[in-house]
């Protein structure tokens, strides 16, 4: 990295807290307003040269995400149930600890939200159980910064090929990536059920764009970093831009652990740990938490005052809550010939023929449905459960059938339910010795339903498709997530929400989130554009109130 370094205890106009999909973001849109920025990461500083094609290591070891050894976390499904440790490396709220976040090992499936995502309350009313909501802003006000993001961070798609595309004010400015034996097979079988897959978006070149490659097929995106610069993460796009301003500095291997405040209730800095876990404070006019909606929760519950007793910006109790994780569902077939799905890009064909809940379904959900071929060879291998084979002969040929099978996986909604949180465990801490996350969450009825119904679907795509035998995934009840939204939620009523639809905090005035916490329903399984599209939307809007001297 090659911007602006900052002096000990120098006073910055804001620091921004993550480095991910939203934070890189928010330090472009801040430094460009003309503010100086430092953004804190608590992971290390990666390039294209340390990206590995290693599954033991990413997978098991927690390469570059987040792991039980330094940052463990307990997990329960009820309230009134003790938290436990979960077996093994993956955490309940598990995401990519390193400079450029969860945007460096995700999938990057792109898809914008609806624009019944966000007025669904009003079109379908209350759902028992749940605090399901409309969100304060609209999809034609959001439509501008979904546009942005697809030119300024680089995504490949087709515009309007879907009939149930929101409207868009332009097309995507790259051609969609080459479609895979699996997006073929995925194609002709949807059309023959009168369906409407359509060319996936996604955020990785398919041509050379602003002096980044294009994809090179290696096919480890989910779950990798990328060496050849062609997923289109923070890492390599808004990053290196906020940097470039002269303004902004990345302080990498540095863990914020509490927001301070005075006695009016402002925010004043940040205590954080450096590399050799030394406590520095950090001054700043205003703090912008993009952390993630697991850590910035922590962050807000851990930073207690004698002003703010439940935590930062919780006057309305919410902060933790309504935690959504995304559900879904999906198959395995095997087919004649090789596929050999495990080169390029994970998906290259969706539709969205059942995004849009339908009431005679007899349940809330909706979502996509993508083709794909899931983790690469090891992970695959070990994936089990529903109707996957386990051990013998029928094993044996699964094991052997890997390069002639593909998956069908539907991805769907989570209702927000209040129960469902980011909390403190009240014995458990992290190697630093600050208090640990405990997260809370069993899915809705509705959800398991809306899984089901999907999967039902990918089978008959596939069955459609001419698969010789098809096995259906485990359907099972979400013990942790990568998607971690609404534990922030956004809304016009300080009583239910914690942020405003600026994304300031109602309780603080120099204090805004912006990253999955402020989601107010889930969507349908996809959520960093909206992630992003909100970020340069924040972005915008505070650097403006910085000109005005409104923070």
């Amino acid at each position: 990295m090659t911007g602006r370094q900052f002096k000990p205890g120098e006073m910055v106009d804001f620091v921004v807290v993550g480095s991910g999909a939203a934070g890189g973001v928010m330090a472009r849109e801040l430094s460009r307003a003309g503010c100086t920025v430092l953004v804190f990461e608590q992971g290390p500083q990666l390039g294209p040269a340390d990206f590995e094609h290693d599954e033991f290591k990413y997978f098991f070891m927690n390469g570059i995400t987040n792991g039980p050894k330094h940052s463990p976390q307990t997990f329960r499904k009820l309230p009134s149930e003790t938290a436990t440790q979960p077996m093994g490396s993956m955490l309940p709220a598990t995401y990519a600890r390193l400079v450029g976040g969860s945007s460096v090992h995700y999938t990057a499936n792109f898809w914008r939200f609806h624009e019944i995502d966000f007025h669904e309350r009003s079109v379908l009313g209350s759902i028992s159980g749940t605090a399901f909501a409309d969100w304060p802003i609209t999809y034609q006000e959001l439509e501008p910064y979904y546009t942005k993001v697809e030119w300024e961070v680089g995504v490949s798609g087709l515009a309007h090929a879907s009939p149930f595309d929101p409207p868009r004010s332009k097309p995507y400015p790259m051609p969609p990536l080459p479609v895979k034996s699996s997006g073929v097979l995925f194609e002709q079988g949807a059309r023959k059920l009168g369906l409407h897959p359509f060319p996936a978006p996604m955020a990785i070149a398919s041509q050379p764009y602003r002096g980044r490659s294009a994809c090179i097929n290696c096919g480890f995106c989910m779950g990798f970093g990328c060496e050849a610069r062609a997923k289109s993460s923070s890492l390599y796009t808004s990053i290196p831009e906020a940097e470039a301003t002269g303004l902004c500095e990345v302080r990498s291997l540095s863990y914020v652990f509490r927001v301070e405040t005075d006695a009016k209730g402002r925010a004043t800095g940040v205590h954080y740990f450096d590399s050799d876990k030394r406590e520095h404070f950090q001054p700043a006019k205003a703090v912008v938490l993009s952390a993630n909606g697991a850590e910035t929760s922590r962050l807000l519950l851990n930073s207690t005052s004698n002003r703010f007793a439940q935590g930062l910006a919780n006057s309305s109790g919410m902060v933790g809550k309504h935690l959504m994780f995304n559900q879904g569902s999906g198959v395995q077939g095997v087919f004649e010939h090789e596929l050999n799905e495990y080169k390029s890009v994970q998906v290259t064909r969706i539709l969205h023929d059942f995004y849009d809940s339908d009431p005679k379904r007899g349940f809330y959900g909706g979502g996509g449905i993508d083709a794909r071929i899931n983790p690469q060879p090891a992970i695959w291998a070990m994936d089990s459960g529903g109707d996957l084979p386990s051990w013998g002969q029928e094993f044996k040929d699964r094991l052997e059938g890997f390069t002639r099978t593909m998956a069908s996986t539907g991805h769907t909604t989570s209702l927000p339910v209040e129960s469902n949180s980011v909390s403190i465990d009240p014995v458990l801490k992290d190697a630093w010795g600050i208090p640990a996350i405990r997260v809370t969450y069993k899915d809705h009825p509705d959800d398991m339903a809306t899984a089901k119904f999907f999967q039902d679907r990918s089978y008959e795509i596939v069955e459609a498709a001419g698969a010789k035998k098809i096995w259906r995934d485990a359907i099972s009840e979400n013990t942790g997530g990568v998607h971690l939204l609404g534990t922030a939620r956004m809304g016009n009523d300080p009583s239910t929400s914690v942020i405003d639809k600026y994304h300031r905090t109602h309780d603080v005035p120099n204090l805004f989130l912006c990253d999955g916490s402020s989601f107010v329903t889930s969507g349908r399984g996809q959520p960093t554009m909206t992630i992003q599209a909100l970020a340069f939307r924040a972005g915008d809007y505070i650097g403006q109130f910085a000109r005005r001297n409104e923070i």
